[in-house]
């Protein structure tokens, strides 16, 4: 689909907090000029990687403008979560006064009801604005599965909303977007250790989380795998799918701030309840980022 902001690597960017636990917008604002230096399409804030269950929405909106601001015309693409309607539909709008160029939009927070009532939900955000839209279909976090024939349902109802980001865990179900809804859906990779089956299926974008610390590495990844360069692409790919498979685990978020922070593009700091980790899956995250610095590949832009 040409046109749509939802295309290429997308950051779900992790926000940065000072010490008292305020966000860092000074390092946010380079950070994300890190990631569009390094080749990326644009940048998703307020997602769950990027902890907006978290946030108070006065911090929500100064993270957009600090964000439009430093991407100077690169898509800013929020996620758009709250856990009301109410609350979801005013974010929305102040998305679209702050200059953002399309929407992320997630079922609500906490409530796991019928998918009637999650649809009727996103519905409320698409038609509070007028910016193209991005529809976040992850059943395991956030309890509803968005099945390809309702996607095309509210696609048939919703001019603006232009894609779907699949993280379902099912591959097929990219082939199936497609199937039902043609060009008129773009198609974007919901969880990293699924870019190459997910592209070789059709998607077209990748809404990436351990691009926060690799973005060379990320952005050579989908453009071998779009290229239909099989061979490039599964050899990048067997180097960075240990990393990629911290993004699958529950403890994302600890995860890839981790990662950050060791290869100098941040801090592990979270907001509670999300504490630092510790223990085994902190050795493990350790050891499996040791191993793949001593093989890490020679890759350019």
């Amino acid at each position: 689909m040409t046109g749509t902001p939802f295309q290429h690597v997308l950051p779900a960017i992790t926000t940065p907090f000072r010490d008292d636990g305020t966000v860092d917008h000074e390092f946010l604002a380079r950070h994300a000029r890190w990631q569009l230096d390094a080749g990326c399409a644009g940048i998703v804030p307020l997602g769950s990687l990027g902890e907006g269950a978290t946030l108070e929405f006065d911090e929500k909106l100064a993270i957009l403008r600090t964000l439009v601001g430093a991407c100077a015309g690169k898509p800013v693409l929020p996620g758009i979560a709250a856990p009301g309607t109410a609350q979801a539909v005013r974010l929305a709008e102040a998305a679209e006064r702050a200059g953002c160029a399309g929407l992320m939009v997630l079922p609500p927070y906490v409530h796991r009801g019928e998918l009637r009532e999650t649809t009727a939900h996103v519905a409320a955000v698409l038609r509070a604005t007028r910016l193209p839209c991005l529809l976040y279909n992850n059943p395991q976090a956030y309890g509803a599965d968005f099945t390809p024939q309702c996607i095309a349902g509210l696609a048939a109802q919703h001019r603006n909303l232009v894609a779907v980001k699949e993280s379902s865990g099912d591959v097929r179900r990219v082939t199936a977007i497609r199937e039902i809804a043609g060009d008129r859906l773009a198609v974007l990779v919901g969880l990293d250790d699924m870019v190459l089956q997910s592209v070789a299926e059709g998607a077209t974008g990748w809404v990436a989380g351990l691009v926060n610390a690799f973005p060379v590495e990320s952005v050579r990844l989908f453009e071998l795998a779009r290229a239909g360069r099989a061979a490039e692409a599964l050899e990048l790919n067997r180097w960075f799918l240990p990393l990629l498979r911290l993004d699958a685990l529950p403890e994302f978020v600890q995860l890839i701030k981790l990662v950050q922070q060791q290869v100098g593009q941040g801090s592990e700091r979270v907001r509670p309840p999300r504490l630092p980790l510790q223990g085994a899956l902190r050795k493990h995250a350790l050891e499996v980022l040791r191993t793949a610095l001593a093989a890490r590949p020679e890759v350019r832009r």
